[in-house]
């Protein structure tokens, strides 16, 4: 029996994945400076006045405030999540170009709130949207969350495909 383990990435995939772990950090990391830099002193601005306010918080726990001040158990499954992403994109095998995406956007949002978690002790967030009264995040946590989206998408897809396959080999 020959199972597939690990496949062959064409250069390109590993530039696309990388580029999005960096780029997302970088983003992620220069919105929570000009955060500390512009929103710390003034706490909140208003964008659209009861919609959307950015919002100055720093978050010692997870979302709305859960597991609070234990910074030890986000830095270990933060890690342990993040190593394991790694080594899937760059020694594993990906179903295709959307998993590698979705699970790179995922391992960038990590590693932003880790560097967070890590130098200061808490996670800066900042983007307050205020429509549903939902928590206060920051762009680590939208690249999760997108990246997320991606991957039950990319689920979604490849099981149509398998629905369709099977279907057609019944015939």
């Amino acid at each position: 029996m020959n199972i597939e383990i690990f496949k062959k990435r064409t250069p390109l995939e590993y530039v696309i994945y990388s580029s999005i772990i960096v780029v997302g950090v970088l983003l992620d990391q220069l919105t929570k400076l000009l955060s500390v830099k512009f929103l710390m002193p003034l706490h909140t601005v208003p964008i659209i006045k009861d919609v959307l306010h950015l919002t100055y918080v720093e978050n010692t726990g997870a979302a709305f405030g859960m597991l609070k001040d234990h910074r030890w158990i986000f830095i270990v499954t933060s890690t342990v999540t993040i190593v394991a992403i790694l080594l899937y994109l760059y020694l594993g095998h990906a179903e295709s170009m959307l998993y590698g995406i979705s699970l790179s956007m995922i391992c960038s949002g990590g590693i932003g709130n880790m560097i967070d978690r890590l130098a200061l002790g808490y996670v800066v967030d900042f983007i307050d949207f205020r429509l549903i009264n939902f928590a206060v995040f920051n762009g680590a946590d939208s690249f999760v969350t997108v990246g997320a989206g991606i991957l039950i998408l990319a689920l979604i897809l490849d099981m149509k495909k398998e629905i369709a396959k099977s279907r057609g080999a019944g015939k």
